[in-house]
């Protein structure tokens, strides 16, 4: 059986795919659109991303391909694959269960 990630791994993946899931995206567009997205509450560090992007594309999350930015640049886009569309289904669920936990933990007294 396969190893969970832990929660921050588990919930940068699922940022990811939710922006993903949106439009495919290059790295830069993806942190900006969680940022954006979240009022800025929530920011995605280059450090955690492209690992991430890279753990999922070998995963078949996603697949990258090289295309020209709107200002001129080459970027890696990236795009879900079908088995992405059911992991984010599947994480979206699993995030739905433990933000209720978290929500009970935070009122019990």
């Amino acid at each position: 059986m396969a190893r969970k990630p832990d929660n921050l791994q588990g919930s940068l993946e699922l940022l990811i795919l939710k922006t993903l899931d949106y439009a495919p995206n290059h790295g830069f567009g993806i942190t900006a659109h969680v940022a954006k997205a979240s009022e800025g509450l929530l920011q995605i560090e280059e450090g955690s991303l492209y690992p991430a992007l890279h753990r999922m594309e070998r995963g078949k999350l996603v697949t990258g391909s090289w295309q020209m930015t709107n200002n001129g640049r080459r970027a890696k886009f990236y795009a879900l694959t079908p088995a992405g569309k059911k992991r984010l289904a599947a994480a979206r669920d699993n995030w739905k269960i433990v933000s209720r936990g978290v929500k009970k933990l935070l009122k019990f007294e």
